[in-house]
């Protein structure tokens, strides 16, 4: 496996180049405040160090040792908790977090790139101060000062970890259903029972202590999801004087042995009589809890263009390396006993899907990035429509970029023909890890029937308006001339997307079914689409730069192959779209 290389100038054209975070800042009087691009970019250097070398060369042991588990106790692969260590000493655990808890305060577009340079040197290592950073986020925004002055400042440290609770063994998407019940105590407190399944981070030995954030229901709560409430339930008690106290009944009671992501633990968590403590109201308890799992949607999503990412330049070394055969077009390298694979259409093909694809996605995982921290931090009409362009945005943040990271990772493993079959390379673990991503957080799935059904259908079709507003703007102003080339199949794209977001909207008005049937190839033909204005944006701005820099020619010649080779795919997916839902439904159960 090649050793990682953090893409820092890339991620520095987007912040300075591409979306101008000087003035973005400083017209954001909070952010204005707690960062400058100076800072960005010591930032962002200084992370790639702790990424290349104190975490990316535990990836691969760590994938082969796992987590070991122990009546209860979880030990994580060895190298861990001293690098979690140095991870925390670092403020890492707090880049993102509030700063009158102890955070660092930064904006999401400096974390997601943190993020993905985590990802990339290991997914496993990144989920632990992921979940953290999550849960921290929904204690910020609905616990009570007491909670968060007692909790917030020890995890933004990284003393503390977190955990979101959320899947039962009957319950998974309908989380109405769940039977973790919660009873109210004279002192204000609850006493959680039941169980948990598929939690990430539930044990390990990391820290001192875990934050649980637990969905679970009163005896007398509504049916369904209204009845839902969400609580803090830590590991260990906290004295009040602050220091820890004695365990609280939460108990491991086993791991789960996985596909991939072996050295994250994965638990199956007990709460018997647990002591928690309300967060928010009554009954919100799953408003709460989307505050967190609306973060870690995007954090999953940034997940698969970490894997992309590693999976690209493992391929790109051995591509330029692995000696087999002659180009059609006669011999590159005659002095060689054969050419490098380089020469080969097909390996050409399968590196600049993965390049185009990684560079797009973090383009729009930048893009989606800032609009948040617009709508975090702005005022008026541009937060509002940041706040809508957030809510379309994140299930394509988790579901497109999954999707494109998974298939990355496996073209990467095609490139290395066998050898990315054996263990040895790593490449087989990037398969294995990236895959997860599809599925974890909502089922890409249901990502896809969130955007179609809920944020368009649901909105009328007003939050769409917002981002087609926005590119129509764009390709009206771009009228240079060699920039038509991008311009023209961009516009061509938004309104063919356009065109079918009304056709779907009309036929799902006389038949629901539409919805179902059309979400998933929705979501990547809008996809395709925002990844296009996003390419636009990066070929303009380097097109005033070719002459400086090959940086800038590699990323008009990419930006040219995405609207040649990868834009075109919406042709075939619309296409299926158009045929309806008649032809899944006219096939009886008993005949699949």
């Amino acid at each position: 496996m090649a050793d990682y290389q953090a893409p820092l100038k890339d991620m520095s054209f987007l912040l300075h180049d591409v979306f101008d975070v000087t003035n973005l800042w400083q017209s954001l009087p909070h952010l204005a405040d707690h960062v400058d691009p100076e800072t960005a970019d010591a930032i962002l250097q200084e992370c790639a160090k702790i990424a290349e070398q104190e975490v990316a060369p535990l990836s691969q042991p760590g994938h082969e040792t796992g987590v070991k588990f122990d009546n209860g106790t979880v030990t994580t692969a060895p190298g861990y908790k001293e690098a979690f260590q140095t991870y925390a000493e670092g403020g890492w655990t707090g880049l993102g977090g509030d700063v009158e808890y102890g955070g660092m305060g930064m904006p999401k577009m400096i974390t997601a790139l943190h993020e993905e340079m985590l990802c990339s040197a290991d997914i496993s290592f990144s989920l632990y101060p992921g979940l953290t950073a999550g849960a921290g986020l929904s204690i910020v925004k609905h616990a009570s000062e007491e909670l968060k002055q007692r909790y917030l400042t020890r995890m933004y440290a990284g003393e503390w970890a977190g955990s979101m609770c959320l899947t039962e063994s009957h319950s998974g998407t309908d989380l109405g259903m769940i039977r973790t019940k919660a009873v109210p105590q004279d002192d204000g407190s609850y006493k959680i029972t039941g169980e948990k399944i598929f939690i990430t981070g539930g044990e390990h030995d990391l820290t001192e202590n875990i934050v649980h954030l637990v969905l679970a229901k009163l005896p007398d709560a509504p049916a369904g999801p209204r009845g839902i409430s969400l609580f803090l339930v830590p590991k260990v008690l906290v004295n009040d004087d602050e220091t820890l106290g004695e365990p609280n009944n939460v108990r491991c009671g086993s791991i789960e042995h996985k596909m991939g992501i072996n050295a994250s633990a994965t638990c199956v968590m007990n709460f018997d009589d647990a002591t928690g403590y309300l967060v928010g109201e009554l009954n919100k308890g799953l408003a709460c809890m989307f505050t967190m799992m609306n973060f870690e949607r995007i954090g999953v999503g940034i997940q698969g263009i970490g894997a992309a990412e590693r999976s690209y330049q493992n391929a790109l070394e051995y591509a330029k390396d692995r000696l087999q055969g002659r180009a059609l077009s006669g011999a590159k390298s005659p002095e060689k006993p054969a050419d490098s694979i380089m020469v080969h259409g097909d390996v050409r093909r399968m590196l600049l899907n993965m390049k185009a694809s990684n560079e797009g996605s973090r383009a729009l995982s930048t893009y989606i990035s800032m609009k948040l921290d617009i709508a975090t931090y702005g005022e008026g009409e541009e937060k509002a429509k940041a706040d809508a362009l957030v809510a379309l945005m994140t299930p394509i943040a988790k579901a497109f970029f999954t999707d494109l990271g998974f298939e990355s990772t496996v073209a990467g493993q095609q490139v290395f023909g066998g050898h990315g079959f054996i263990r040895e390379w790593g490449q087989e673990q990037l398969v294995r890890d990236c895959r997860i991503a599809q599925i974890y957080e909502g089922t890409n799935g249901i990502q896809a029937m969130d955007l179609l059904a809920r944020k368009v259908a649901g909105s009328k079709g007003e939050m769409f308006t917002v981002f087609a507003e926005e590119v129509q703007a764009y390709i009206a102003k771009t009228t240079a001339d060699n920039m038509q080339e991008f311009i023209a199949p961009l516009a061509k794209a938004l309104a063919e997307l356009e065109t079918l977001t009304k056709d779907v909207l009309t036929k799902a008005a006389s038949n629901p079914e539409e919805l179902g049937t059309s979400a998933n190839d929705y979501l990547h033909v809008f996809g395709y689409t925002a990844m296009a204005y996003v390419w636009a944006l990066m070929a303009e701005k380097s097109l005033e730069k070719v002459d400086q820099d090959e940086f800038y020619v590699a990323k008009v010649k990419t930006a040219r192959y995405y609207f040649k080779r990868l834009l075109p795919r919406t042709q075939s997916l619309i296409a299926a779209i158009n045929a309806g839902s008649d032809v899944l439904f006219d096939i009886e159960d008993e005949l699949f």
